[in-house]
Order: C-alpha cells, then structure tokens, then sequence
C-alpha cells in the first residue's frame, strides 16, 4: 500500500509517502489510522485532530469506514481553503 501525506501531516510525521504491507486484520480507514497511531509519537501527533484530515482512496474522497487493501493508494490531507 502506497501512503501519500499532505501539509501539516507530512510535516508532523516526517515524509510525504511510505508503502507498507498491512497487517490482515487492518481492513479500514479507521483501522489504518489506529495502526498508525500506535507506532510512533509522530503519526499520534498527526493523527491528533482526525476529525480534521480529509481522506481519499485511488483519489477519491471517501470516509474512516472505507474498505481498504494492500493495492490501494491511501492519501491524508487536511481541508483545503481557498482565496
């Protein structure tokens, strides 16, 4: 699984993109975050206001409930403001 990181949460966790094999019993979004979450202080501190992070599969928008595999491309950002 390709993970892509945007803005503040690339910063807070250190890299713009990493690929890992998920675990058999990570099948959401949800669950990815808690997996992630629980590695390090750095993906806690990112992953701190979750409500906030807006989240897309195969580039597309989708919720924390989204069925996820090892071929997916998973991106994090926060909400994007305009001016």
């Amino acid at each position: 699984m390709v993970i892509k990181y945007f803005s503040w949460i690339k910063e807070y966790i250190g890299k713009s993109e990493e690929l890992i094999e998920l675990p058999d019993d990570i099948t959401t979004i949800a669950e990815l975050i808690n997996y992630l979450d629980n590695l390090n202080d750095h993906y806690k501190r990112a992953f701190v206001k979750r409500d906030l992070i807006k989240i897309a599969v195969n580039k597309t928008y989708c919720s924390v409930e989204t069925k996820i595999s090892n071929n997916d491309e998973i991106a994090f950002f926060p909400p994007v403001t305009g001016g």
